[in-house]
């Protein structure tokens, strides 16, 4: 099904046209009216935040279910980790949803399907390593067309009109752009492990696209595709420019690259999503870490863009600053998720910023023109490692303003203490580890000891790919984290499955068997392997866990204290906190453990991959992980007054929140949107009114 029906705009949608074509007409992006929530970040800011104010603290408890839209049909197979946040434009509703990453678009008022369409790429969609639904598209107008631009698993990029859900014909091949191609590398059009799940950014006549590649935790191989950022017309697909997140040679930064690493290694790329500083003409780009999540050694040297945000000029691509936030990284705390643009006052001063959220839980905050952090960033001696061939940084920069959001290292005095005995056992627990503060290196796994370094924030975070959202007027930003403590082994992998020197995994008990070819057992981490964990769970502690904290647990319950999962308010004027609370409920894992029975448990929060909303008064969010609420099985949607932190409503949700929530109104009416999945329960859009 390609056009299940063609609509006719009103009256008010002809003029507001007209009124965008002379904006278009000018070289500008159209302003967008109140209410509508035009791109995935709300805008080109990334600011995820909406002036409406209809729905509040009085009434949020009377918001009732207006309407739903379940994927169920959208794919080959079910989609139980549904991430994609809608737009509304222009009196229509667009989302991605199912398993193949179909494009729908939705009546806003009672979810009808105004089209709906579904790329099947057989093989290649099959082999692509970010499947699913993705995380939204984009919107373009020029105040007489309108497209809807998004990339498939298969990384292609498509351009549809807004109004039929047909391909451009003018647009790449049928409407249809091969992003394998025109990428300065040789990339297999059906194996070439590169794709996207993020949504693209669009401003003026300009698509910008980055990549992403297979989890890295046991990569097949040292060499990699490369993730290189690109920009496309609009109109034509043609391509722009492209900046080489691994430097060429000749290139601005090929020198921290040793041995002839930049040559073959990959990665590198762009996964999460980038913002745009329109009136400065600045793309941000949070570039990724390099080929080798845990291990670097094929990769000697700092590795620039690896873990930097880099400001590029719009029109060529050309950089005009990076900061890298990690000196070769071996953490997998690469930058998830978008920056945000504020125009902030620090000591009277009127600076133009950009506040980057990370997985280690700070938030570096810069001139966006300039480049020069607002507050000292200070390179501090970190350990050395000694795993071998393993190339170490011997500084890494620590943000001295604002506090970090989430707990930092692993010490006895992080380690979970309802009781003595918990306590107790939790110590001896992790005799058999290594910890220490951020940036402690990992270490080959030894049965004797040590196991793994344990990491705090783990992997995933601290902050992920939801990233922050931020009030314009008051400028604090809002942030949910997790805190999680996961252990990072190291050892030999199997030849078989790939020619690193060291991946992530565990040495084996050396009273069991020998395992074949007599290597230490290593986690799972094909392409394949990781879509479907992916496909049927939201993470560790995420939709499909308990919500108490996946990894390292004392009789069940978590090794370190909670919450296990927060929202910090943090003030960009002055660079403080000004509240942090426990998000969601304590989970029944931890409620109902018996070696708690008896005990009265505060507030834990919930793990998840948890996106915010900030609205005119209100800071909302669901909850991760299944649990038992008054109305059942499932989760609850969570407002707090913005000032204070305080609860003041919570609506009941079938399943927990997988993608970030979004607000709009039409008709007088104000809607919040959030996507809702998890094991047993396939991805659908809940959309949310009051009651009339």
């Amino acid at each position: 099904m390609k056009n299940t029906r063609r609509l006719v705009a009103p009256l008010a949608g002809v003029v507001l046209l007209i009124a965008l074509a002379s904006i278009a007409a000018r070289g500008q992006t159209p302003a967008f009216k109140v209410g509508e929530w035009p791109t995935y970040g709300a805008d080109l800011k990334s600011t995820r935040y909406s002036p409406l104010d209809q729905i509040n603290a009085s009434n949020f408890n009377k918001l009732t279910l207006a309407w739903k839209f379940r994927t169920d049909n959208l794919g080959p197979r079910l989609e139980f980790n549904y991430q994609s946040t809608p737009l509304m434009v222009n009196g229509t509703l667009y989302v991605t949803a199912g398993s193949r990453r179909a494009v729908v678009a939705l009546d806003p008022t009672s979810g009808e399907m105004r089209w709906m369409f579904s790329l099947n790429e057989g093989p290649r969609g099959e082999a692509a390593p970010r499947q699913l639904s993705g995380r939204g598209l984009a919107y373009w107008t020029d105040g007489k067309e309108e497209r809807i631009l998004y990339v498939t698993p298969g990384y292609q990029l498509v351009a549809l009109n807004a109004k039929t859900g047909d391909p451009v014909p003018g647009f790449g091949t049928n409407g249809i752009l091969d992003l394998k191609q025109y990428n300065d590398q040789e990339v297999d059009s059906v194996t070439g492990e590169i794709g996207l799940h993020a949504a693209p950014v669009v401003v003026r006549n300009v698509i910008i696209i980055g990549a992403a590649h297979a989890e890295g935790s046991v990569p097949k191989s040292r060499k990699n595709e490369k993730g290189y950022v690109r920009a496309f017309d609009v109109r034509t697909g043609k391509r722009l420019w492209i900046f080489h997140t691994i430097p060429q040679p000749g290139e601005f930064g090929a020198d921290t690259w040793l041995e002839g690493s930049a040559a073959y290694t990959g990665n590198t790329g762009v996964w999460a999503q980038m913002t745009v500083d329109e009136e400065l003409g600045i793309v941000y780009l949070p570039v990724e870490m390099p080929t080798g999540d845990y291990y670097g050694g094929h990769r000697p040297g700092d590795g620039l863009y690896g873990e930097s945000l880099v400001a590029v000029d719009l029109q060529t691509g050309r950089r005009k600053w990076h900061f890298q936030f990690i000196h070769h990284g071996i953490w997998d705390w690469d930058i998830p998720c978008a920056p945000i643009l504020a125009d902030i006052t620090v000591d009277g001063k009127l600076i133009k910023a950009i506040a980057q959220p990370t997985k280690q839980g700070w938030v570096y905050v810069f001139d966006r023109v300039t480049g020069r952090p607002v507050w000292p960033i200070e390179e501090r001696k970190v350990e050395k490692g000694d795993v071998p061939r393993e190339w170490y940084a011997p500084t890494q920069p620590f943000v001295t303003k604002p506090p970090a959001f989430e707990r930092q290292g692993v010490s006895i005095d992080d380690l979970i203490d309802f009781t003595p005995e918990l306590r107790a056992e939790a110590v001896k627990l992790v005799s058999r580890y290594k910890i220490g503060p951020i940036f402690t290196p990992p270490v080959v796994s030894r049965w004797e000891g040590p196991l793994a370094t344990l990491m705090l924030p783990n992997a995933t975070g601290g902050a992920n790919w939801q990233g922050g959202s931020m009030d314009p007027e008051t400028n604090i930003l809002y942030i949910f984290s997790n805190t999680n403590v996961s252990a990072l082994p190291l050892a030999p992998p199997d030849p078989k499955r790939s020619d690193m020197a060291f991946a992530r995994g565990q040495a084996r008990d050396p009273a069991l068997p020998p395992a074949p070819g007599a290597v230490p057992a290593i986690t799972a981490g094909s392409a394949a392997a990781a879509v479907a964990a992916a496909n049927e769970a939201a993470g560790p502690g995420g939709a499909g866990g308990g919500g108490g904290g996946g990894g390292l647990t004392v009789r069940g319950l978590p090794l370190v204290k909670p919450p296990y999962g927060r929202i910090t308010a943090l003030d960009l004027n002055n660079g403080e906190i000004v509240w942090q609370i426990a998000h969601g409920d304590t989970p029944d894992n931890i409620k109902n453990n018996p070696a708690l029975k008896g005990l009265t448990i505060p507030r834990t929060g919930r793990q998840g991959r948890i996106g915010v909303l900030t609205t005119k008064t209100l800071v909302i969010a669901g909850e991760g992980g299944f649990a038992t609420t008054p109305n059942g099985r499932g989760a609850m949607l969570r407002a707090y007054d913005k000032e204070t932190g305080a609860e003041v409503g919570a609506v009941y949700m079938p399943a927990p929140q997988t993608g970030s929530p979004m607000t709009y109104s039409i008709g007088g009416t104000q809607y919040i949107t959030v996507s809702v999945s998890g094991p047993g329960y396939p991805g659908e859009l809940l959309v949310y009114k009051l009651a009339n």
